[in-house]
């Protein structure tokens, strides 16, 4: 009883994380729902009048999409701004497919789990087999194997190491512990979290495969197109530049001159040559939105655009967002409503009213997340309500559990 504020503290946690991560599901759903469309609305630049808009052009069109049709964001969190409409509206129909999913209790969302944890496998593995056939795709997984000795000195990247396992296993959500509640006394523990490590380290090595390789796709494109437009351009300086400097390149087509073969001829010559010839980086295209919201609502849905049919391709990727994201609702709403009734025994008897009321209450505090500058705010909340706070959590989980009431006696 004495170490109760850590099961509290857990409770907070899971309802913090719900809080924004049905806002994610939120923009998934917006998402999935204009992926149904030839072209996709992200595939190009919209036109004011007769010219593209200057923002978009200078940008990228999913950049423009992401930040100035879904999100409509405003350019600081000072500035609230009203509320997105067609968010708010993913937002409700997020909660109400929370709410039925756990109106029956954990009978009800273990069935939904079975399709909810099976489908991502089989999408992971289309996209799998769909990015390894781009070219591009072997220099995407070999920058994801190359290591980068210089930032293991980092601390954050260390907390944010920790704050994934933490995530990937669902520890000190409360979720693992309200599931485990329902198994057998003589459950074989050792043998479930040794399978469910497993199984979690090789679903992470499957899914960062597949971010890599289409994310080496999507760099490679950008990269060749850079080549292609820097060729074009010696052509026409070919008149002013000292014929020396002149790579034997195909000028006709600029698209045939190889990356390596133009890297090596920039290295030699970038002094001598006009400010407008750059450097086609492929390491730096790489690390362009690989991480946060960028990486599925940016980077990943422009290299959709690149694909063959990716209206279906599209629709595919945030259908099983959609499924892990409902997933992972689903265990950290039991992590909240677990507790809840178990401590609560007049709450243990309205289930229904319970579900109902928790998740009312999370649609009104997570429309702060729809309005202009909510963003801001899902970044904030992803930042400092559920790392440190989980950090802090699972340290005194394990003191408690090894040292206060015992190991020995615990297993």
């Amino acid at each position: 009883p004495k170490l109760s504020g850590i099961g509290y503290s857990s409770c907070v946690v899971c309802f913090f994380v719900a809080l924004y991560y049905n806002v994610i599901l939120a923009w998934s759903l917006y998402y999935f729902g204009n992926s149904f469309q030839y072209p996709l609305p992200w595939e190009q630049c919209p036109e004011l009048g007769n010219t593209t808009v200057k923002e978009c052009k200078s940008s990228s069109p999913t950049s423009y999409f992401w930040y100035r049709k879904a999100l409509d964001v405003t350019d600081s969190i000072d500035e609230m701004g009203s509320f997105n409409v067609y968010i708010v509206g993913c937002l409700l129909l997020a909660w109400t497919i929370v709410c039925l999913g756990m109106f029956k209790g954990i009978k009800s969302s273990v069935k939904v789990m079975y399709f909810s944890s099976i489908f991502p496998y089989v999408v992971l593995i289309c996209f799998l087999i769909r990015g390894l056939l781009q070219d591009g795709a072997s220099e995407g997984i070999a920058y994801m194997f190359y290591p980068k000795l210089e930032i293991w000195a980092d601390v954050q990247v260390w907390r944010q190491a920790a704050t994934q396992v933490f995530f990937a296993l669902g520890l000190g959500f409360g979720s693992i512990i309200a599931y485990s509640s329902y198994n057998p006394k003589n459950n074989n523990c050792h043998r479930d979290a040794f399978t469910v490590s497993f199984i979690n380290f090789l679903t992470s090595v499957l899914a960062t495969l597949v971010v890599f390789a289409v994310l080496g796709f999507r760099a490679k494109k950008t990269v060749m197109a850079c080549v292609s437009s820097n060729v074009q351009k010696l052509s026409e300086h070919s008149c002013v530049l000292d014929t020396h400097l002149l790579p034997t390149f195909n000028y006709s087509d600029p698209g045939s001159v190889a990356l390596e073969d133009y890297t090596r001829w920039l290295e030699q010559n970038e002094h001598q040559l006009p400010c407008n010839i750059t450097l086609c980086d492929l390491e730096k295209e790489m690390q362009k939105g690989v991480e946060g919201t960028g990486l599925a609502f940016i980077a990943f849905t422009e290299a959709m655009t690149l694909l063959p049919g990716s209206p279906f391709w599209s629709a595919l990727f945030f259908l099983m967002l959609l499924n892990l994201g409902l997933s992972t609702m689903f265990g950290t709403m039991e992590g909240i409503l677990a507790p809840l009734r178990d401590r609560f025994k007049c709450l243990s008897k309205n289930k229904t009213k319970l579900t109902i009321g928790s998740c009312i209450v999370g649609f009104l505090i997570g429309l702060l997340f729809t309005q202009r500058c909510g963003n801001y705010f899902v970044t904030m909340f992803d930042d400092y309500s559920a790392t440190l706070p989980l950090i802090i959590v699972v340290v005194f989980e394990t003191f408690s559990v090894s040292w206060l009431y015992g190991a020995d006696r615990f297993l």
